[in-house]
């Protein structure tokens, strides 16, 4: 699978921001797919999964009610909308299948994280 992640840039806190997530070479209805961010010398955390039918996501606490997470298994995309950016959301988004749902990991196969997309969110 590859997967580009695209849609980052600089916005001030309470901002919003909508990412996207471009899937080639890979069956991507198939999937369960997440958002995943690391921030500046942290390790890469979960944010969001999403059903791969769409009808179902979960959230890490720190983004729930914040973040909205979408796909469209016709066009191989999935998306995340960000509002009430705050500065501690800073940091470079992925995108990737996950292990199973109900996982907060990536499949064990993947490792084409790409280079992702930088949020800077500025205070």
């Amino acid at each position: 699978v590859q997967l580009q992640a695209s849609g980052g840039g600089l916005v001030q806190a309470g901002g919003s921001l909508r990412l996207s997530c471009a899937a080639s070479g890979r069956t991507f209805s198939r999937d369960h797919m997440g958002w995943f961010r690391q921030a500046p010398e942290k390790e890469r955390d979960f944010v969001a999964a999403i059903i791969r039918s769409g009808g179902q996501t979960y959230y890490a606490d720190s983004v729930k009610g914040r973040f909205t997470i979408s796909r469209d298994n016709a066009k191989n995309s999935m998306y995340l909308q960000m509002n009430s950016l705050k500065p501690e959301d800073t940091a470079v988004y992925y995108c990737a299948p996950l292990q199973n749902w109900g996982a907060r990991v990536p499949l064990n196969e993947f490792n084409d994280w790409g280079q992702g997309t930088l949020v800077t969110v500025s205070s």
